[in-house]
């Protein structure tokens, strides 16, 4: 094959035959190919958590997949940091263990009426920083190129002063780094290296929203930098007001700056970056193909560039041509998906929680606290509107509430919409959005 990221996109297609979305998103998006030394397939995980679960319970799977593709035997090794730092035997962009990545640049981000916004404004970001906006906060759904901009705002800073200290990290990670932070007791190690920085990227910030302790650490941390003028870059799938659980301290800050959101690509985008991702491979795509592609896959840019990769890798594989039989194979799967895919509660449940910042557990029981009861009626009411469940089964998931109970929650929903608007209106892009999480 043509390279190792090919390898494991196809690894990664195998995987999702039997393992769900939300199973894949929670294990393997941190997961980043590296080599193949031998018959050793190599990953880098740096994620202790995460890098250790998925070397338990999901290594055989992988391994299984690897034997599918080569007809032999593989094993597998995911390194931590230190490890991959030592392999590539060099220097990375650090912070909280995770790397920036320089293929991430503003000149590979295709650009369109759905993001031309937040590409000017990451530009002027990266070429006049904490002049122009600070923070700057892109928001929108995941897979739309939110990450792809931070990078880039990172390579241009750090190509610019090769000594800024440029800190990255996940809102999700920060939580975890801060736990392990406070059971070795160094915690003030923790806070000089992200207050050291000249540029602060944080991904996914919404999770932070709800931890307290977190929030402490972050509103100092923000102050420390925004005060000595240096920059913040934030994204999150939301805007700050529909945070529910973040702080209202932080939620003014994040707002000081500049909010820009991401929407999904429309037609014309999607065609471009068809085009070029296919031309990035040396894929020769007949235009006919590369516009069946941009016709179907509607949901994101990961996804496209997800197809073309595949068009690749079977290229690879199979010797195949970039053809009309080699496209719809490649498509195949997101195609099923597309028109099969029912959200389980499960997974309504998981997005709910993420989206309030409440646990599935408070969700799922009987505490009467505000946001816990918001997010109970909207599961419920959206669990009743997409899976179509029973109003007992849905009250069993629900601590093993009375159908009349569920009833009432989801009465109370459909009221607030339509007495406003606006909620009406949240209501519906979470529907969209856990529809369209496949």
């Amino acid at each position: 094959m043509n390279s190792v990221a090919d390898v494991w996109e196809t690894v990664l297609s195998q995987l999702r035959r039997d393992l769900s979305e939300t199973t894949m998103a929670a294990w393997f998006d941190e997961l980043e190919p590296v080599d193949i030394q031998g018959n050793v397939f190599l990953l880098h995980c740096s994620n202790d958590f995460k890098r250790g679960y998925v070397q338990s319970l999901y290594a055989e799977r992988i391994k299984t997949a690897l034997r599918d593709l080569f007809s032999t035997d593989f094993d597998l090794r995911i390194l931590d940091d230190g490890a991959f730092q030592e392999l590539r035997g060099g220097t990375a962009c650090r912070g909280n263990g995770r790397f920036t990545s320089e293929e991430f640049t503003f000149e590979s981000f295709v650009v369109g009426p759905s993001n031309r916004l937040a590409y000017a404004a990451s530009v002027a970001v990266a070429e006049h920083p904490a002049q122009n906006y600070n923070p700057l906060l892109i928001y929108g759904d995941s897979g739309l190129g939110k990450t792809h901009l931070i990078n880039a705002i990172a390579n241009v800073i750090r190509k610019n002063d090769p000594r800024s200290k440029i800190v990255y990290a996940k809102g999700d990670d920060m939580i975890n780094e801060l736990v392990e932070a406070i059971r070795e007791g160094s915690t003030a190690e923790m806070r000089e290296k992200y207050r050291a920085a000249d540029l602060l990227l944080v991904d996914d910030v919404q999770f932070i929203a709800g931890k307290k302790q977190i929030q402490e650490e972050f509103f100092h941390t923000f102050n420390t930098l925004y005060e000595s003028g240096r920059q913040i870059v934030l994204t999150s799938d939301r805007p700050p007001s529909e945070m529910t659980m973040l702080e209202n301290r932080l939620r003014t800050r994040f707002e000081w700056g500049l909010l820009v959101d991401v929407e999904p690509p429309d037609f014309e985008t999607r065609l471009a970056i068809v085009k070029n991702k296919s031309a990035a491979l040396g894929i020769s795509l007949p235009d006919s193909a590369a516009s069946y592609i941009a016709e179907n896959v509607t949901a994101n840019v990961r996804q496209l560039e997800g197809t073309i990769n595949k068009i690749q890798a079977y290229k690879s594989i199979l010797g195949s041509d970039a053809d009309e039989e080699t496209v719809n194979l490649a498509m195949r799967d997101i195609l099923k998906h597309s028109s099969e895919y029912i959200p389980t509660p499960e997974a309504i449940l998981d997005y709910i929680s993420k989206y309030y910042s409440v646990e599935e557990s408070v969700i799922r029981g009987q505490q009467r606290v505000r946001d816990a009861v918001i997010a109970r009626q909207i599961a419920m009411y959206l669990i009743r509107s997409i899976t179509n469940l029973s109003l007992e089964d849905i009250g069993r998931i629900f601590d093993n509430r009375d159908h009349s109970t569920v009833h009432y929650s989801i009465n109370q929903v459909e009221a607030k919409m339509k007495k406003d608007p606006a909620f009406a209106e949240m209501v519906k892009a979470l529907k969209t959005n856990i529809n369209s999480r496949h």
